[in-house]
């Protein structure tokens, strides 16, 4: 039997893999984003646009659409990022990736508490550049910070969700081919959201509140 899956930045790159692959087994997915595109309006989704987690109205637009809908797995996908270094400091840009990469997974788990359940699961999606002991190249002062206090947050909500049974996964999609790589990666988007669809599937309360690599290894703080 199926799960009801709720995913936000679902328009492109690795969410829109995401829902193509839970709908290719048989899920239900209702997919969020600001503005849908072709290939999400295509994939069999059930589309809830105008969400955007950096505000409380754009988070306000999902619980509504949501009503009391029962939800097996809420996966926060959306995540903006901006090169910051120190001969180019943007205050602006960081507080930017703050509301979207950190707060926004927050506001939406909050927001969709009354719809989890004993035995739902939730997905947030971070960065190894998250890792204060992984930071070797320095710059990216906005997403890396951002990623960092998300990962604080996701350890938090495991702690704190797991009474009522609902476990977290602090998941790094490894270096993949998108637009905010630059097509770069040496991962496709598909291979990318099949390894975090597996921890998502494999999760657990024991396991609750890793921070993992979607290849399974566990990364460092």
């Amino acid at each position: 039997m199926g799960q009801t899956i709720v995913i936000t930045g679902a328009n492109r790159g690795i969410g829109l893999a995401m829902v193509q692959a839970w709908c290719a087994r048989g899920d239900t997915v209702l997919a969020t984003c600001r503005e849908p595109s072709a290939a999400l309006l295509e994939s069999g989704a059930k589309v809830i646009d105008g969400v955007d987690v950096g505000s409380a109205d754009g988070v306000m637009n999902l619980q509504n659409a949501l009503g009391d809908r029962r939800v097996d797995m809420l996966y926060n996908n959306a995540g903006i990022m901006s090169n910051e270094t120190v001969d180019g400091m943007n205050f602006d840009s960081i507080r930017d990736q703050f509301e979207v990469n950190t707060l926004g997974p927050l506001r939406v788990t909050m927001a969709l508490l009354g719809n989890l359940h004993a035995g739902s699961k939730v997905g947030l999606m971070t960065s190894r550049m998250g890792s204060i002991a992984d930071n070797t190249s320095g710059a990216r002062y906005g997403y890396r910070a951002s990623k960092a206090a998300l990962n604080a947050v996701g350890k938090s909500l495991a702690v704190d969700l797991s009474e009522r049974g609902i476990a977290v996964a602090i998941l790094h999609p490894g270096w993949v081919q998108t637009d905010m790589t630059r097509q770069s990666g040496n991962l496709t988007a598909e291979e990318a959201a099949s390894d975090l669809i597996a921890r998502m599937d494999a999760l657990t309360l024991e396991n609750s509140g890793t921070f993992w690599h979607s290849d399974g290894s566990v990364l460092p703080w």
